[in-house]
């Protein structure tokens, strides 16, 4: 079953699988001694293009051997799993509802999903909800975040790892393992309100929290798969060949690779004003509620000019998500300085990873 913070099945010894359309990232955080958290070990594979388009997997069986791949390379022997869902496969929204139990509120989505859901049959989705609070302008009002996706495409994820010879223990949403790992590395104050932005290789995600409570998300088919494209214009080279391109340059001398190196944020325009668009959306929407900070994260977030090209756009002071401020790194497990590399591109399977059973 799709949930926000609570068990679907299994035990408490988890690991975090970042399933996105460009790879596999595995995270196992174990408590500190030392107090805190420490990721104990990381390993990543790299997935063919096709496997999955906009959050939806097309090819299970290959991702069962490709997950057995990075299982058997990484050394983990974990087989409680806390993955997510996001695009396409997922919706999000904020509901207010008159104060009632939890039970009670089950059954008014289950019975009129039309009125809150874009779902005509509840039989083929699974939902569930997080009560947020009081609306704080109508006390007789509980604001609700709801959360559902499709049976069919929870199955053929869940399926694809069962036999891989694993077991959904948790099936999180992206924004929300975002939010995961804000809230361990990053002091906040009650009324602070943070964008949080992913910007994987297809999907963007967006999540602004107040405090530690998502109040909007957004996700949108756009990533660092756009600027390759757009190289693949520009260069006439292949995707792969774009893309290498992308992340190592095209050769010549330190003066040209730099200069190139800015030049990619041209290319990066779609994702840029979307981004933009939906900043202005949650402004305009949420009566221009101050935003104090952006957190990218996300290959997408090493693009060079990018931090610059957000904060400019949203007038916004817009860093780096860091997502070892506070987490440790076990050297002896894990590649310190391929971790310290990717950076913010862990930041989803460190945040599953953090998931534990039972949490809330």
């Amino acid at each position: 079953m799709l949930d926000l913070k609570s068990l679907l099945s299994g035990s408490r010894q988890v690991v975090g699988l970042d399933i996105g359309s460009s790879s596999l990232k595995l995270a196992e955080v174990v408590d500190d001694p030392r107090g805190g958290y420490l990721l104990n070990r990381f390993s990543q594979l790299s997935l063919p293009r096709g496997i999955i388009v906009d959050g939806i997997l097309h090819e299970t069986s290959l991702l069962t051997e490709k997950v057995k791949e990075l299982f058997k390379t990484s050394g983990n022997r974990r087989k409680g799993i806390v993955t997510s869902l996001s695009g396409h496969s997922v919706i999000i929204k904020k509901v207010d509802f008159p104060t009632m139990e939890e039970e009670e509120m089950r059954d008014m989505i289950r019975d009129d999903a039309a009125q809150y859901l874009p779902f005509d049959n509840m039989d083929e989705v699974n939902f569930d909800f997080q009560i947020l609070g009081e609306n704080e302008y109508n006390p007789n009002l509980m604001e609700v975040l709801l959360v559902a996706a499709r049976k069919d495409i929870i199955n053929s994820y869940t399926d694809a790892l069962k036999a891989a010879g694993l077991t959904v223990v948790i099936m999180d949403v992206d924004s929300f393992a975002l939010e995961t790992v804000y809230e361990e590395n990053y002091d906040f104050e009650e009324e602070d309100i943070v964008a949080l932005i992913n910007i994987g290789a297809s999907i963007t995600n967006i999540n602004v929290v107040k405090a530690d409570a998502s109040i909007f998300t957004r996700d949108f088919t756009l990533g660092g798969n756009t600027v390759t494209e757009s190289l693949v214009d520009r260069l006439g080279v292949s995707f792969d060949e774009a893309e290498r391109v992308k992340i190592e340059g095209p050769g010549g001398d330190e003066f040209e690779a730099n200069a190139f190196r800015m030049s990619l944020i041209e290319h990066a325009e779609p994702i840029c004003a979307e981004i933009d668009r939906s900043i202005e959306f949650f402004r305009s929407t949420f009566g221009g509620d101050y935003i104090k900070k952006v957190l990218l994260s996300g290959g997408g977030a090493k693009l060079p000019g990018i931090v610059e090209e957000l904060r400019q756009r949203l007038g916004v002071d817009t860093e780096i998500l860091n997502p070892f401020q506070k987490i440790a790194i076990n050297d002896k497990t894990v590649d310190v300085s391929l971790v310290e590399q990717m950076g913010p591109a862990l930041a989803v399977s460190l945040g599953l990873a953090l998931r534990r059973v039972g949490d809330k």
